[in-house]
């Protein structure tokens, strides 16, 4: 049975999303990891709490809850990418090392201006969504095109062996995959 990787690029109504959208000019401006198409297990660097930009760190994000919660519209893009079976018991365990260490880990604020000018600074312990999962997909062994520490949401989108499998809302995505158990068996269409 293959195994995949998902990557989920969105853009929430966040004062900060609308801040980098209006800088970037690209549409997603957060993106996430996930284990399986449903959804369950979804993971960033992103807000902890709801109402406050920081503090930030590594953090699981459900669909629904949290500061995914606040919006009804969230427009995204999903992305299946195909790995070995060692390649997902690795991504495992690098999401179970995040998970475990999450207190040693911060937001990577000064790594926002670096990653905007093109400024290669590699802080171990201190990531933006984009450069967390760029460096989940190093570790795994899949190669990147540049630096992790350089990769934006957007890069995302024409990330090489990444299938798009959904292109709309995230909610209607995660309410249709958990309510068609055909859907949850990665028979997913645009």
């Amino acid at each position: 049975m293959e195994e995949h990787i998902y990557i989920v690029i969105a853009q929430t109504g966040t004062r900060p999303a609308r801040f980098f959208r209006f800088f970037t000019k690209k549409p997603y401006n957060h993106v996430s990891l996930s284990g399986d198409v449903t959804l369950s297990e979804m993971y960033s660097f992103c807000r902890t709490y709801r109402p406050f930009p920081l503090p930030a760190t590594f953090n699981k994000e459900i669909v629904g809850e949290g500061t995914l919660g606040q919006y009804g519209f969230i427009p995204c893009e999903i992305y299946r990418i195909p790995v070995t079976r060692t390649q997902k018991n690795l991504y495992n365990r690098i999401i179970k090392h995040f998970n475990d260490n999450r207190n040693v880990y911060s937001y990577n604020v000064l790594g926002l201006l670096a990653v905007y000018f093109n400024i290669k600074w590699d802080r171990k312990t201190s990531f933006v969504c984009s450069q967390f999962v760029a460096y989940t997909m190093d570790k795994i062994g899949i190669p990147l095109e540049k630096p992790f520490c350089l990769y934006t949401p957007d890069d995302f989108r024409k990330f090489p062996g990444a299938t798009l499998i959904y292109s709309g809302e995230l909610n209607d995505f995660y309410h249709t995959v958990h309510s068609d158990p055909v859907l949850s068996g990665n028979q997913v269409a645009r």
